[in-house]
């Protein structure tokens, strides 16, 4: 049950995507719906809440001291929650974390079954979101953590913990690379490379790394997906070029092999788990991000 009123709720979305229909597809309620409670909560106020412009709609003022207002309370509404989860002594709870699609498979799915086993009563409601949207996400209040990739600077966010992650080339386990304890980035004029392309962050430094030495990828495909990437080098179609984190399950099962690439001029991955400053962590949010730091500590 919905603990905000439904015109705050519709006022909310309608605000953040700048747009009635972006807020229906977001909500999945009516368009006409979400614009009566607009109009019915600017009359019931006596303001106007939005600019009505042909290129959306604009808060107005009034319109930013209320979206102001909601964020206020949606985050006091979660520490109250938190606080009655603390009483509830882990037996009930829930946290919301967001991840990279990197992390759906591999250790973060590892740790919440752990979780399951040991804490039945926690739900937990997992957001894959890209690490450009991640920040805002938990300014707003939307998300208690978020599993981040070179995070940007923001003043509201703050690094519990971080880990780099080195980037390397992906094989078969009997693919001659696989003996090598590491690679110069040579080798991608020698065997056929799956490449990464955008909006992959992975494409950058590869580009980075083509002028620097002039070597060009022999590239027998490009995907913009990880997943399409392991499945191309599974198959045997070439050699691909990822983080350790992407293909941390398959290396794992022993189904492919990583060998990192050596470059003095290659800076790793930095994978940040971040929290907004202001907010209070409920147990079940601190039990995860608890192992989610044993498991950078211990395992990685």
């Amino acid at each position: 049950m919905p603990v905000f009123s439904r015109f705050l709720r519709y006022f909310m979305a309608v605000a953040q995507q700048g747009s009635i229909r972006k807020a229906s597809d977001e909500l999945h309620i009516a368009a006409s719906a979400i614009d009566r409670q607009i109009l019915q909560g600017e009359k019931t106020l006596g303001t106007l809440l939005f600019e009505r412009l042909p290129t959306g709609l604009r808060l107005t003022t009034a319109g930013e001291l209320l979206l102001t207002s909601c964020r206020r309370w949606t985050r006091d509404m979660a520490a109250l929650t938190t606080q009655i989860d603390n009483l509830k002594g882990l037996r009930q709870g829930s946290a919301d974390i967001v991840i990279p699609d990197a992390l759906t498979k591999g250790f973060i799915p590892a740790v919440l079954g752990k979780l399951r086993e040991t804490h039945p009563g926690i739900t937990v409601n997992i957001h894959v979101r890209t690490s450009r949207d991640m920040g805002e996400i938990l300014v707003n209040g939307e998300a208690d953590f978020a599993l981040m990739f070179n995070p940007g600077h923001m003043r509201e966010l703050f690094v519990r913990a971080h880990k780099e992650v080195p980037l390397g080339f992906i094989t078969l386990p009997d693919h001659p690379v696989a003996a090598m304890k590491e690679a110069y980035f040579s080798l991608c004029a020698e065997y056929p490379v799956v490449v990464p392309s955008a909006p992959l962050a992975l494409w950058r430094p590869l580009e980075l790394l083509e002028a620097e030495t002039g070597m060009k990828i022999q590239a027998i495909a490009r995907a913009d997906n990880i997943q399409m990437i392991k499945s191309l080098v599974s198959e045997g179609v070439g050699i691909g070029i990822l983080s350790y984190l992407d293909a941390y399950d398959e290396i794992q099962k022993g189904q492919l092999s990583f060998v990192p690439l050596r470059n003095k001029k290659l800076s790793p991955i930095t994978l940040a788990l971040c929290v907004d400053r202001s907010r209070q962590l409920s147990m079940a949010a601190r039990l995860i991000i608890s192992e989610v730091e044993h498991f950078f500590v211990e395992r990685f």
